[in-house]
């Protein structure tokens, strides 16, 4: 025999139910909220545009510079002809890498007596995206297993043209 459910018990156990599953799913999206909000950073140089423009070409030098810029980012590798003050925002979602949404370059050229002859500034524009293949990098020649490596060298030591000291080595 079976016990009978009142009607009335079964609508308010069926709203229970429900009203559960709701509370239990926004519980999960506040809880995943925390790991879809876009995380910003800036790294590298923060332009301040009345500096940036207070550097005239002509009039300036590289002491002046430094003092009104900061050190650079980088310097050209060459003849320091040339500094870069570069800045980057990045946004990123969890654990992805960060991807650019700005960048600023701003780059001054000196002359052979260290006075500054361009100021340019350029953006996001310049940035280049690189795909690596495969993560590895091909070389010439072959393949070898993690057993040849592990046990390749058996019997070479000492042989002769290897250098090991034997017989015809050096």
């Amino acid at each position: 025999m079976r016990a009978r459910v009142p009607v009335l018990g079964r609508v308010s156990l069926m709203k229970s139910a429900r009203l559960l599953s709701v509370a239990l799913c926004g519980t999960i999206l506040l809880g995943t909220s925390a790991c879809v909000k876009p995380l910003r950073g800036y790294q590298g140089y923060v332009v301040d545009a009345d500096l940036v423009n207070s550097v005239q070409p002509g009039v300036d030098n590289r002491e002046s510079v430094l003092a009104t810029l900061g050190k650079p980012t980088l310097t050209s590798q060459f003849n320091q002809g040339e500094w870069y003050y570069v800045g980057r925002a990045t946004r990123n979602f969890a654990f992805n890498d960060p991807k650019a949404k700005e960048q600023t370059t701003l780059r001054i050229r000196f002359d052979d007596k260290g006075t500054v002859t361009e100021v340019t500034r350029t953006g996001a524009e310049q940035i280049a995206s690189i795909n690596p293949s495969d993560k590895k990098t091909p070389t010439l020649g072959r393949e070898r297993g993690f057993f040849e490596d592990l046990f390749g060298n058996i019997g070479t030591v000492g042989a002769p043209g290897t250098g090991g000291g034997g017989p015809g080595g050096p």
